[in-house]
C-alpha cells in the first residue's frame, strides 16, 4: 500500500474554498488552483527551483494565501504499477515538510502522466515546443488538480 491517498482522509472536514495545486518537478514547480466551489482547476504559475528549500516553502506559503487556498493538493509520481519508487519517495518527504509550513492541509494525488497531457493539450492548441516549456508545469498541475477535484465530484455523486 502506498502513502499516496487518493481521497483525501477526513475531507467532509477539510475547509471549503479554493484548492491549489503543486507540481513539485526537480527544475520547476507548476501551480494551479480552482474555483471556489472546486468545479474546475486553472494554471496559474510555474516557480523556479532553489537550492534555498525553506525560502521556496517560504514563497509556496506566501501564493497559497495569496491565492485564498484552503487546502494544497501535490501530485505524486507513483511508478507504472502504482508502487513509490524513489521519485515518489523526494516528494512524499518535501510534501512532510510542506505540511509543517502551510497552514492548511495537504493532500497527495498520484500524478502519473500529467506532464505528457498538459504537453499534448498544449501542442493541440498548437503552441510551439519553446512556448509550452514555459507553462507546461503549470498546466501539468491543473491536470493533477482537475483529477483529483473529479474524483471527488464523483465520490460526492456516489455519497448523495
Amino acid at each position: 500500500m502506498s502513502d499516496v491517498a487518493d481521497e483525501p482522509p477526513a475531507e467532509r472536514d477539510m475547509p471549503p474554498g479554493r484548492v491549489v495545486a503543486l507540481d513539485l518537478g526537480e527544475r520547476r514547480i507548476g501551480v494551479a488552483s480552482s474555483d471556489d466551489r472546486r468545479r474546475v482547476a486553472v494554471p496559474s504559475e510555474v516557480l523556479e527551483r532553489t537550492p534555498d528549500r525553506p525560502a521556496l516553502h517560504r514563497r509556496i506559503a506566501q501564493l497559497v494565501a495569496d491565492l485564498e487556498g484552503t487546502v494544497v493538493v501535490v501530485g505524486v509520481p507513483l511508478s507504472l504499477d502504482g508502487a513509490v519508487g524513489p521519485a515518489a519517495r523526494r516528494i512524499l518527504a518535501e510534501v512532510a515538510e510542506l505540511q509543517d509550513r502551510l497552514q492548511v492541509p495537504v493532500v497527495t494525488c498520484d500524478e502519473r502522466f500529467s506532464t505528457s497531457e498538459a504537453h499534448s493539450s498544449l501542442r493541440a492548441t498548437g503552441m510551439d515546443e519553446r512556448s509550452r516549456r514555459g507553462v507546461v508545469d503549470a498546466v501539468a498541475a491543473a491536470v493533477i488538480l482537475q483529477r483529483w477535484l473529479d474524483g471527488r465530484s464523483s465520490r460526492e455523486d456516489v455519497a448523495s
